[in-house]
């Protein structure tokens, strides 16, 4: 039985082999074929598992390339309206238009959801960009409020600067056509124009100040020169009536008026601070009105005014001899109520000057105090701008304060 088996097995690799050898190498490549197109359908189904949406968007590419270009048209048909974009993600929606939907576009840009579109459609905005646009609206507010309010009141001036704030009407000395806040008729009439417009306003009071390290240095004497030298009698009637007018102002103004003194006053930048109702000073300032020694009379009511005020002794000593006044010694003879440290000036003006803007009966109050000086004040005005008038309008008043100016244009 051994034996057999072993004849028997022994034909059986013969007879596969010869069997092999009829067939030829073709059979040997089929019979391979098979196990390869297994290896690789187990290999794709591998990747099909490893990036499932990769395949997905290549059988819809390959999809897409079988249909042709019809849809591809389609598709930036779609997008050059800009109504509606497939794939958006939801987050973008706000972004773009709102296409075919049925909502009224005038009821959202009611509603402050959107802005209409110059075709009738409606642009949706996102929650950062309306915050952004909500913020520029509210600058653009007020600044818009801002000039409606210059707009209203004449605030644009050249020389002068007028802010209006809460209670109280600002106004700055800040002249860019003379040096040292020098006073023109120009500038004169700016000032004027302030006041006009203070006094009709909501405000309290007025606040007068100065931008730099000079408050006021009076009259401009180059511009006198220049304009007197050109026509005598037609100049000096302008300038002295500008002068007459600028002073009627402050006498005029029914509110309250304070005055921040910065630094020096001199001539009538000093002589009008009689005519105001509360003069504060820094330590820095001093006050001067040297008329005579420029060749000049009193103006701006001081021929009346100071000797009320500091004493027939001093006031003349101070018109007629020029002498100057430390903001101490204009504080102890009643020209100044009090007197600041430098340093801290400006914060303890504007907070008295709020502390003032709250009460309301300013306006009555200073009725009641000025009343009966009115007149009087108005009388000593006219006669002090007559006087310059005629002063300015001779050859003598003319030639002194040109003789004046070139010897102080010598010592400098």
């Amino acid at each position: 039985l051994a034996k057999d088996k072993r004849l028997k097995s022994g034909k059986q690799p013969g007879a596969s082999k010869l069997l092999r050898d009829a067939r030829g190498p073709s059979v040997e490549k089929l019979s391979h074929r098979p196990s390869e197109s297994a290896k690789s359908k187990g290999t794709s189904h591998k990747r099909k598992r490893i990036n499932p949406s990769l395949s997905k968007a290549t059988k819809t590419a390959q999809n897409g390339m079988e249909n042709g270009d019809a849809g591809s048209e389609k598709e930036e048909r779609h997008f050059g309206n800009g109504s509606h974009q497939p794939g958006l993600d939801l987050n973008d929606v706000g972004e773009q238009d709102l296409g075919d939907c049925h909502v009224s576009p005038a009821a959202l840009a009611e509603n402050g959801l959107g802005s209409a579109l110059t075709n009738g459609g409606l642009n949706l905005h996102s929650p950062v960009k309306r915050k952004l646009e909500a913020e520029k609206d509210y600058v653009f507010d007020k600044r818009l409020r801002y000039s409606v309010r210059q707009n209203e009141s004449n605030c644009r001036f050249r020389d002068i600067v007028v802010r209006k704030e809460e209670g109280f009407t600002h106004i700055l000395l800040s002249s860019q056509t003379s040096d040292n806040n020098a006073l023109t008729p120009e500038i004169m009439k700016e000032v004027r124009r302030a006041l006009c417009n203070a006094a009709t306003d909501d405000s309290k009071l007025l606040l007068l100040s100065a931008v730099g390290s000079v408050f006021c240095s009076g009259l401009d004497y180059s511009y006198l020169i220049g304009r007197l030298s050109s026509d005598r009698r037609k100049e000096s009637t302008r300038i002295a009536e500008a002068i007459r007018d600028f002073v009627k102002a402050f006498i005029q103004f029914k509110k309250p008026i304070v005055v921040a003194i910065n630094g020096p006053a001199l001539g009538l930048g000093a002589s009008i601070l009689p005519l105001c109702d509360i003069v504060w000073a820094s330590e820095k300032a001093w006050f001067q009105t040297p008329y005579a020694t420029i060749r000049l009379t009193p103006a701006g009511c001081s021929s009346y005014t100071f000797p009320q005020i500091l004493g027939v002794a001093l006031a003349n000593e101070m018109l007629f001899c020029g002498r100057k006044l430390t903001a101490q010694e204009a504080c102890s003879r009643g020209l100044v109520s009090q007197v600041f440290w430098p340093t801290t000036f400006s914060q303890e003006v504007m907070l008295r000057v709020k502390e003032m803007a709250s009460c309301s009966v300013l306006e009555e109050s200073k009725c009641l105090v000025r009343s009966f000086l009115k007149s009087v004040l108005e009388d000593v005005n006219e006669k002090e701008c007559l006087m310059l008038k005629q002063l300015w309008g001779s050859s003598k008043g003319l030639d002194s304060l040109f003789s004046y100016l070139q010897d102080k244009i010598y010592e400098v």
